[in-house]
This record gives structure tokens, sequence and C-alpha cells, in this order.
């Protein structure tokens, strides 16, 4: 039996993608179709390479064929991705997709740590992607990325990033010493910042995470003003402490005058486990604080993430992904929470247009 491209479009328009609640095919996400006797082979074109349920839409399409058409035919969908975008303004980080801000309302709960870990965990998923050190008066990029010492260079009058693991770093952090306190007010600091939006060559990235200072200061309303930020990850500890301050924190971001959405909350020190009792967890900082804040704001969780010496010991040597599995599963997985977020907003942005 001959089988057509027709009918296989037709069984796969029986596949929703879940977040978006319409089928791959009026998505457009199903290209290249080919059949040779009795295979067929086909692009399922993601949103994002961090896509979390890709394994689950991989089945429903070969199950969706072989319900719809045949199930004597061997489907093989090739699953790739295109990471999309809902700007509408390029002016200012023209080839920049998404641009994602990592924020807290309290210093000390590992931000920039979480920072780090989810570019490099966006890289390590296949997307392009460049840090932003936009904490200027605690700038801790070039240690966390082994890049101390080292001076970005210049093209035609703009810096070009430096580069690590594939990711693209740029700091004040490589212009100052490192042993010198910067001591600029607020208008200063704003000013550094909106020349490392426009006076870098970024290029063409799929992903920008912006790390910010803690707090609620001048930087953070410079780039709400000044740069298209896609959304906001809030990073918090269990610690009622820490809580507290986090609230100012998404609050700021949900106020209209700023109006930044927000992708998630990461709990940050969730828990402690001893290497010789790894199913034993102390709860130092508390118990599900950074869970119950994302339930009292209808935000999700994008995860939890252990105290660990291993992510000490990475950020302190700047390299790559944190080799324990947990903490590298973890990391992932929020990761692909936030990718899947943040293609959420994008596909909800272009459906309505």
């Amino acid at each position: 039996m001959k089988y057509t491209e027709d009918q296989i479009l037709h069984a796969l328009s029986h596949v929703d993608d879940p977040d978006l609640k319409k089928d791959l095919v009026t998505l457009n996400m199903i290209q290249n179709i080919k059949i040779s006797g009795n295979q067929v082979d086909f692009d399922v074109e993601l949103t994002t390479p961090a896509c979390p349920m890709k394994d689950m839409i991989q089945n429903a399409c070969i199950n969706a064929v072989k319900h719809f058409v045949s199930k004597d035919l061997e489907v093989t969908p090739n699953m790739t991705s295109k990471v999309t975008s809902s700007r509408e303004e390029k002016e200012v980080l023209p080839g920049v997709k998404n641009i994602i801000a990592v924020a807290s309302g309290k210093g000390g709960v590992g931000k920039s740590t979480v920072a780090v870990n989810l570019a490099r965990s966006l890289q390590a998923s296949g997307a392009t992607v460049g840090i932003l050190d936009a904490d200027i008066y605690g700038p801790s990029l070039p240690t966390m990325f082994g890049l101390v010492g080292q001076v970005p260079g210049q093209v035609d009058g703009k810096m070009e990033p430096l580069v690590k693991d594939g990711i693209k770093v740029v700091s004040i952090g490589f212009l100052v010493d490192p042993k010198q306190a910067i001591v600029w007010r607020g208008p200063m600091a704003s000013s550094a910042i909106k020349q490392f939006t426009t006076d870098v060559h970024w290029g063409e990235l799929d992903y920008l995470i912006l790390d910010l200072p803690p707090g609620t200061g001048d930087i953070h309303l410079t780039i709400s003003k000044q740069v298209p930020v896609s959304g906001v990850v809030i990073v918090t500890t269990p610690q009622t402490v820490a809580l507290a301050d986090c609230k100012k924190a998404v609050d700021m971001f949900l106020n209209p005058s700023i109006n930044i959405p927000i992708f998630g909350i990461v709990e940050n020190m969730s828990y402690f486990s001893p290497t010789d009792i790894p199913d034993k967890k102390y709860y130092l900082f508390g118990k599900d604080g950074g869970k119950n804040l994302a339930e009292e704001f209808n935000l999700p969780l994008l995860g939890q993430i252990p105290l660990m010496e291993e992510i000490r010991i990475s950020g302190d040597d700047g390299e790559g992904l944190i080799g324990d599995e947990i903490v590298k599963s973890a990391y992932l997985g929020i990761a692909g929470e936030l990718a899947r977020q943040v293609a959420i907003k994008n596909g909800i942005a272009s459906l309505a247009n």
C-alpha cells in the first residue's frame, strides 16, 4: 500500500502541544515528511532544545501515525528545535531571542550560582547562550567561569564577550582590578549596564541570562526601562528571612510600573544530605519555603536545589556544569522547565497575533 503525506499530517493533527493546546500541524512543528515503503520519517521542530516533554511528544507522534494510518509503519520522528521569541522591539540586543533576568530580594541565597548553572544547563541542551553580570558592585562571574584576569577584546569600538564552554560572558569584573571596590553612584552603575547591552557584540543568542544584583534598586529600574526583558527567575532559600525579601522582589516585577513576567521560583539550598546517608535530608534553612512562595503568588516552582559541596567547588574553580548527578539533574530539570515557560509565553503571543 502507498501512503501519502496527507495521511501522515492528518494523523499528527491529533497530537497537541501539551502547553499551547494546539496540534503540531497547526503550530507548523511538523517538517520534512519522507515516506519510503513502510518507513516514515519527519522532523518535529520543538520550541527549545531543552524541552522537558520531548520524549512524550515523540511517543505521541509514533502512536498517532500507527493508530490513524497503519500499525505496520516504522515511524521515526526526528526531534529538532528552533527557539522561539516574542520580542517585537529589536533596537537593543537585536540578535537575542529571549532575555531572562535572574533576581533575588536578598543577597547570599545563591542567585549568581543559579544564574551560571542555568546558563550552563541551557547551553548543554543545545541552545546558544550568553550571560551578563549586572551585579556591578559584586561581580562574581569572572571567578565562576574561571576567567579572572582575562580582558575582553574590541572590534569596531565594541566589546567582544569572553567565551567559556561555549557561553558568552560579560562582566564589569573583566575591566577593573579584582581587589578594587566599585564605589559608584546609581547613575554610573546604570550607565555601565546600558553600555553592556548596547556596546557589546552579543551576536545571535537563544537566551541571554542577566545576573541581577540583590534587592530592588537603581539597576533593576534601569533594566526594566532600557532592556526588553522576557521574564524573571526569582531565587530564594526556604528561610523565612530570605522569603520576606523575596516577596518584595516579586512585588517589584509585578508592579504595573515595571510589569515584567515572572517565569518561576527556584528554591536553592533546599536541604542537605550527608554523603554516607544520601537518603537522609536535613532542612537546614526550613522546608518548602520557595514552594510555598510559588503557591502564594500562583507562580511555577521551577525546582529545588540541594546544598552540596560540589556546587561550591564548581563555583570557586570556574569549571563546567556540576558533575554530581543529583545536582546536575536538578539544574537540567530547572533549565528545561524555564525553557518551557519561555516557550509558553512566546507561543501565546504568537497565537494572539
